[in-house]
């Protein structure tokens, strides 16, 4: 019996995890070699001799030496840092006040409210951007950072209050009537009492929205057009992606780079912030 449940965890557990997670890791992977691989084998035909498309002898760093040299690289990191920072600030300290206050005070129509908030995030950003185009332009801000900044929280605001409302749900209603009864304000019992608590929804609200603004493309490619002003996500695929010529390694290293910072949000937060409150708050 015992060798059987064995049996069982091999063939329902341990073997679909592992092509799940080589599903999942191989296009990082790939990203990898292609970055470090030279153009001799990149542009190399799949049937010539002594080639490994999975694997490279002669890993080299010019890719993002030019990514760096010869491209706006690291402006665009900056103003895809300086955007995605921004806008989640906004919506975050937006999406914390309506989602306590729809999920903790009573007035009409609070339920359907917060549903109509949620279903203004399901609305397609390519039916969006015509009328924030024209927004833009009367206020003339376009090609700069801020039209960025102030169009992101129409569809980040939404979610962060979304996610705010069931977290605030959760938190006991009796700390804050204790808070109430000792004489605090509703102002500093949620200030005080309910936010702290609230903390590791307001950073998993964080986390996703910063990640929405980084990987934001419909937004940027309509708003910016100089190559100085532009993210990641279209300077890489409009710099490096020149007609029908696809500049695979800068474009790889790029990709990959760009990956980066959101890949170090999620595993700082999630380890040291996000599960250590969680369980404080069990606790």
């Amino acid at each position: 019996m015992i060798e059987g449940a064995r049996w069982r965890k091999w063939v329902f557990f341990y073997v679909p995890m592992a092509l799940f997670l080589l599903f999942l890791l191989f296009p990082f992977y790939w990203m990898v070699i292609t970055s470090v691989r030279p153009d001799g084998e990149l542009y190399r035909p799949w049937n010539s001799s002594n080639y490994n498309p999975f694997w490279t002898w002669k890993p080299t760093w010019d890719h993002v030496r030019y990514l760096f040299e010869e491209t706006l690289f690291a402006s665009w990191l900056w103003n895809t840092t300086f955007i995605a920072l921004a806008s989640t600030a906004i919506s975050l300290v937006c999406g914390v006040f309506a989602g306590y206050a729809l999920s903790r005070l009573n007035f009409p129509f609070a339920g359907s409210l917060g549903t109509a908030i949620f279903i203004t995030y399901l609305v397609p950003q390519t039916l969006l951007f015509i009328p924030l185009a024209e927004i833009i332009r009367n206020y003339r801000l376009g090609d700069t950072p801020w039209s960025l900044i102030l169009t992101y929280p129409t569809f980040l605001i939404p979610f962060c209050t979304w996610i705010m409302m069931g977290y605030f749900k959760a938190v006991p209603k009796e700390l804050e009537e204790c808070a109430r009864i000792d004489g605090a304000s509703r102002w500093q019992a949620m200030l005080y009492i309910v936010i702290p608590v609230a903390i590791p929804g307001i950073l998993s609200a964080g986390i996703f929205a910063f990640t929405l603004s980084w990987n934001e493309f419909i937004y940027a490619l309509v708003f910016l057009s100089s190559p100085e002003q532009k993210t990641v996500p279209v300077g890489v695929t409009s710099e490096l992606i020149r007609g029908d010529v696809f500049y695979w390694g800068p474009l790889m290293a790029g990709a990959l780079l760009g990956s980066i910072p959101v890949a170090i949000a999620y595993s700082f937060f999630v380890e040291h912030y996000v599960a250590g409150l969680t369980g404080s708050v069990k606790g």
